[in-house]
Order: structure tokens, then C-alpha cells, then sequence
């Protein structure tokens, strides 16, 4: 028989993360008294002083400090029980929120998609483009189902999806391409680099060279496309998204040694708890662990020799 209830440990997690009694009682829509009395009972239930008294203020005790973790845990648990529960009694969901990198190959995306709607037709589709740690931001607030990101959910599932090739490229005519020999990392200091920004509202991730003094940084990748073929700067971009523009000459890889000119990065697909995921979301799972296996990879040679 438990001594405690799981409204009770809510009450006690409500005042640490408010930081008082008066607080807590206004964000659970309860009286003063009633968080004092739950809390008081939890504390004669355990055996165990939660709190303590510093002056006029309530801080949380070493024991309450301990108490207060394996509260917060039990009460995540509970939630996704609940979400599991939800998900179950829900059947096949209307609605599947995705939100991918927008360095993942929008064909291959477009393609999962599309058998997804074709084995749910009723099913809503919302995709989210996000930038670095914007899919994970948005997973972690609960916003979307899953996440295509360039970094691992840190409490969640993540498994490896894909690797995404970039290369350095300008505009043909970019004076980079006219110095005639191989380049250096002093040499693109000297030039605009054009970058993206991170999409989440948190925590903003910096990835790739950073060492151009001069940089635009840009919302979207297409964005940094059409600045570079303007040639107004140079940038590491997909070869998936530039294919056109590398075959019609418009952009040219930057003759980097040592083959520096060439990054990949991995994709991850990430979502919080499988158990609360529906069929359609599982087909969307299957179908795109299926399209990107065979992801072909590029035959990209770069010519860094000197004149």
C-alpha cells in the first residue's frame, strides 16, 4: 500500500518549481492552505522533512533536494503512462506533426510522405522546416511527434537516419575561383561566409566553419543558395539541394586541400516515446527508414590542383 499519492508529490513539485507556497497555489488553482496541507501530509506520510525554514523563506532540505529529482521523474512517467493511455484509446491519429532539417533531401521526404497519405487518406499532415536544434526544441516542448535533426533528442529516442554531404561552393565568377590555386581557410577569411541560423528559440547551436570575418547569416538554406549564385559570398551547402546549380556550372566547389571542401553530417530521427505513437505515425517511421537506406551518395570530385 503507498504512504503517498501522486497528487501529492505534484503539490510538492509545484512549490519547488514556483518557488513558494503563495506561488505554487496560483499556478495548480488551488488555495494556500490546500498546498500546505498536501504537502504537510506528504512529509508525515514518508517520514521525511521536505523543507526547511531559512529566516522567513522555505528552501528545500538535502533530503527534499534527493526527493524532489525522483518526484519529478515519477511525475514525467506518469504523464507519458497517461499519453500511452490517450494514444491507445485514440486509435489511428488524425493528425502527424513532423519536424525536419531542412538539409534532409526534400525528395525523398515528399516521397514518404506521400505513401504515408496514400495508406491514410484522412490523416493531416504538419511539417515543421527547422534549423539545427530547431526540431529538438520543438520535440522537447511537445509541439511535434517526431524530429529529423543534425543532433540527438537529449531525453528521448534517437536512432541514426542518414548522412547529408556538403561541399564549399561560390558563384563561378567569385574571386575565390580566381586566385587559381588551392585555397586555404586564410584565404576564405578574407570573404563573406553566408550561414544559417538556428530555428529554435533556445538554445542556438553554431556548427560548420565559422571563421570568415565578414557573415550574413540567413533564415533558410534556399536563401543562402540564391545569395551565393548572386556571388555574393560562399558557403558549405547540400550537394543534394545545389545538384542543379553545381551541373550547370552556376556554382563551383572551392578548391579546399586535403579534400576540405567535402563534409558530411548525420541526420538523426528522433521522437520522445514510441509507445505513445500511433499507426501512421509507425508507417511514416517504417517508410523513411526504408527510402534512406539507399540513400545514393555523391560522385563530387574536386579539382584543387594549381595552375
Amino acid at each position: 500500500m503507498l504512504k503517498s499519492t501522486l497528487e501529492q508529490w505534484r503539490m510538492f513539485k509545484a512549490v519547488v518549481d514556483a518557488g513558494g507556497f503563495n506561488q505554487a497555489a496560483l499556478e495548480v488553482h488551488k488555495s494556500q492552505s490546500s498546498v500546505h496541507h498536501a504537502v504537510q501530509k506528504l512529509e508525515n506520510a514518508i517520514g521525511v522533512r521536505l523543507f526547511e525554514n531559512i529566516g522567513r523563506k522555505v528552501q528545500l532540505s538535502p533530503q527534499g533536494e534527493l526527493m524532489y529529482r525522483r518526484a519529478s521523474f515519477l511525475l514525467d512517467e506518469a504523464h507519458k503512462l497517461e499519453a500511452v493511455a490517450s494514444s491507445l484509446q485514440a486509435g489511428t491519429e488524425t493528425t502527424l506533426r513532423i519536424a525536419v532539417d531542412i538539409i534532409f533531401p526534400s525528395e525523398l521526404l515528399y516521397n514518404v510522405l506521400a505513401k504515408v497519405s496514400d495508406e491514410y487518406p484522412l490523416l493531416r499532415i504538419e511539417l515543421e522546416e527547422t534549423v539545427l536544434s530547431g526540431a529538438n526544441s520543438l520535440l522537447s516542448s511537445g509541439k511535434v511527434d517526431m524530429g529529423i535533426s543534425p543532433f540527438v533528442l537529449p531525453n528521448g529516442f534517437s536512432e541514426d537516419l542518414c548522412e547529408i554531404e556538403f561541399v564549399a561552393v561560390a558563384h563561378a565568377h567569385h574571386p575565390l575561383h580566381q586566385l587559381g590555386r588551392t585555397l586555404t581557410l586564410e584565404d576564405l577569411k578574407a570573404h563573406r561566409q553566408i550561414v544559417v541560423r538556428d530555428s529554435s528559440t533556445e538554445r542556438k547551436a553554431d556548427v560548420g566553419w565559422l571563421g570568415a570575418e565578414q557573415r550574413w547569416t540567413v533564415s533558410h538554406v534556399r536563401t543562402s543558395v540564391d545569395v551565393i549564385a548572386q556571388g555574393l559570398g560562399f558557403a558549405w551547402l547540400p550537394i543534394a539541394i545545389i545538384k542543379d546549380k553545381l551541373e550547370d556550372g552556376t556554382l563551383v566547389p572551392l578548391p579546399l586541400g586535403n579534400n576540405a571542401a567535402l563534409r558530411k553530417a548525420l541526420l538523426y530521427l528522433s521522437f520522445e516515446d514510441g509507445d505513445t505513437l500511433g499507426p501512421a505515425a509507425r508507417a511514416f517511421i517504417g517508410e523513411l527508414r526504408y527510402q534512406t537506406m539507399n540513400l545514393p551518395t555523391s560522385d563530387l570530385i574536386i579539382d584543387s590542383s594549381t595552375d
